[in-house]
């Protein structure tokens, strides 16, 4: 007397499914990708920032035309913790904002990170070393402090953090020696942001580079906290919310 035997039930946790139905290319609800389509698919335990990571590759799958391949390993700086990592070389990433200076790039693994300016070639591009540009001339103006913090710009958000609103206090006073100290209080878009010391000293060195600046002081404030209405209209314009 035969018997039937029950049909299998594969339940797969939503970011695995979403791997795995990226790599392969279709939908997997009840595992319906062909043998052809999978053949040769590998599945690898790699580093990232919870731990190992699953990820899946299917040669048999187009690649993204947007994504770049890293021409050589570099370090990278995780969004929104602000741990770093070690990005390796053939890693594919997709570039999603480059604004400032720094690139943000998505990686294979699904997780956001931040490229310093400095390791621009890794992505095939040009690295700008600012000491090849001129040094900037003239008279001490605080509006040119303001004007370079404008480009600072949140990893995230595609908003330099003076319209962001995140530049609560911009001073000046004059030193002995005809120089200036600028004091700086900044707060984050949300409380205990890891990326608070990344773009502190982003903001240091664009107001370092003001002539007339000898010293700054920059300091993260959580008080008041940050919320919308400290946005300017035009951030406000420009992400969509008016």
């Amino acid at each position: 007397m035969a018997f039937g035997l029950p049909t299998p039930i594969i339940r797969i946790i939503d970011s695995a499914r979403r791997a795995f139905q990226d790599a392969i290319g279709v939908e997997t609800e009840g595992i319906t990708a062909s043998a052809q389509r999978a053949d040769r698919v590998s599945n690898d335990f790699v580093p990232g920032p919870s731990g190992s990571e699953s990820r899946i590759e299917n040669p048999n799958k187009p690649r993204d035309p947007n994504q770049t391949e890293l021409k050589r390993s570099c370090e990278a700086t995780l969004i929104p913790s602000g741990e770093k990592v070690q990005l390796s070389q053939g890693d594919r990433v997709l570039v999603t904002q480059a604004l400032g200076g720094s690139f943000t790039v998505q990686t294979e693994a699904g997780y956001l990170a931040r490229i310093a300016a400095s390791d621009a070639d890794a992505l095939g591009l040009e690295v700008s070393r600012a000491k090849d540009e001129p040094a900037e001339a003239g008279p001490f103006d605080l509006q040119k402090v303001t004007e370079n913090l404008k480009t600072v710009f949140d990893p995230e958000i595609p908003v330099n953090v003076v319209d962001l609103g995140l530049i609560y206090v911009c001073e000046a006073h004059q030193l002995a020696d005809g120089g200036h100290r600028v004091e700086i209080k900044m707060s984050m878009t949300a409380p205990g942001c890891g990326m608070g010391d990344v773009l502190k000293e982003d903001a240091r060195a664009k107001v370092q580079a003001v002539p007339g600046v000898k010293e700054v002081d920059i300091e993260i404030v959580w008080e008041p906290p940050w919320d919308q209405s400290r946005m300017s209209e035009a951030a406000r314009l420009q992400l969509g919310m008016l």
